[in-house]
């Protein structure tokens, strides 16, 4: 058997929570730590994935439907609004306006200031007709990538349409306060911006399945802070599960091979406890991450308790910050019974923080390769 072809019945088996699949090799993201490992020694022209010995890709990723924002076609046009001393108030490319330091726009939390959508007309003038489906630009984009989608499905690879789910969407739309008053002040205007999404994300992927078919459905949701969900799961039930439970009856019936089982995840962020039994009998979700450390989810613990589902996450980024003992212990306590238990991805529980040594790192990743 190929590396390649390896690598993907990795992928299908760990889904599929077969006992004893080789832990697939991959990270959450290493965008916070890249300059001060190089700072502290790390070859500038390494190949990471080369480096840290990750699997090569066993899945095919579809996108154009958002991920942390909405998308937009054409986007919002990216400026500087104002100037204020050592910062700045700049328009991104989704709508918002974010108090920055003046040169400094990516790899921290900025201060959102304010975002495009405040009532049912801005929603309309402003952003409506950015998410058009038939715009020529969103369609050339989709029909680039299809030629290469068949290939990766006649390959075996699994296909994972990429989605901004529905509460990172109004999220990103009317800012993280503002939502949260929305949904008792206007729900209509909650329902109006929801059928918005209902609408590109239908008519995209129907695009997509006029070519391949769809294994996974990941929706980038964030839906829970560090004490769980940041709304109600009556309000999930009656606000965002109806888009959704329609969006995936629609991509189902439009499988091209039915018998291909479609596996949905969820992004949840935070502690997802609360709402993972909610969404995988609302949706059928079947795979959660990132499982958050800190929020009170444990891999082994939640493995445990549902057998059925699948995991990805949940090492603590802080014990990878504390030394190749901790490191130790860690991999010792999770590694070897997620092994047995299948069905589990092992990842930092969200990006690595420039606090982690890149040659602990490096510890860390020789000892995931034991359970390769």
């Amino acid at each position: 058997m190929t590396e390649t072809a390896s690598m993907i019945r990795k992928y299908r088996d760990t889904y599929a929570r077969v006992p004893r699949t080789g832990l697939i090799q991959k990270t959450f993201g290493l965008w916070m730590c890249l300059d001060a490992w190089r700072a502290d020694g790390l070859p500038q022209d390494v190949d990471l994935n080369e480096f840290f010995q990750f699997d090569p890709p066993g899945q095919f990723e579809l996108w154009q439907l958002g991920w942390c924002e909405a998308q937009f076609f054409p986007q919002f046009e990216t400026k500087v609004l104002e100037e204020r001393g050592e910062t700045e108030i700049v328009q991104d490319h989704a709508g918002r306006r974010l108090l920055c330091f003046k040169g400094k726009r990516q790899g921290f939390m900025p201060e959102y200031v304010g975002h495009p959508v405040t009532d049912r007309k801005s929603f309309e003038e402003q952003v409506l007709w950015r998410m058009d489906p038939a715009t020529p630009e969103r369609l050339a984009a989709i029909d680039a990538t299809l030629d290469a989608a068949r290939q990766a499905e006649a390959a075996g690879m699994m296909i994972s349409q990429r989605i901004i789910g529905c509460y990172m969407y109004l999220r990103s739309l009317m800012g993280p306060e503002e939502v949260l008053y929305a949904f008792y002040d206007d729900p209509e205007l909650i329902h109006r911006c929801l059928q918005g999404w209902f609408r590109l994300a239908d008519a995209v992927t129907a695009r997509y399945q006029q070519a391949v078919t769809f294994d996974e459905v990941f929706f980038a949701e964030d839906i829970c802070y560090n004490h769980g969900p940041l709304i109600s799961p009556e309000m999930i039930r009656e606000f965002l599960f109806p888009y959704y439970q329609q969006l995936l009856a629609n991509i189902r019936s439009r499988q091209r091979d039915r018998s291909r089982h479609l596996y949905v995840q969820l992004d949840t962020d935070g502690d997802c406890r609360p709402v993972i039994e909610l969404y995988r009998d609302g949706i059928g979700c079947e795979v959660f991450s990132p499982l958050e450390v800190a929020s009170g989810c444990d891999p082994v613990e939640l493995g445990r308790k549902y057998p059925e589902l699948v995991f990805q996450g949940g090492f603590d980024k802080r014990i990878l910050a504390a030394g190749r003992d901790a490191i130790d212990r860690e991999v010792d306590r999770i590694f070897p019974v997620m092994y047995e238990r299948g069905g589990y991805v092992p990842t930092c529980d969200h990006g690595v923080p420039s606090e982690v040594n890149w040659r602990d790192y490096l510890h860390f990743r020789r000892r995931c390769l034991e359970f390769r």
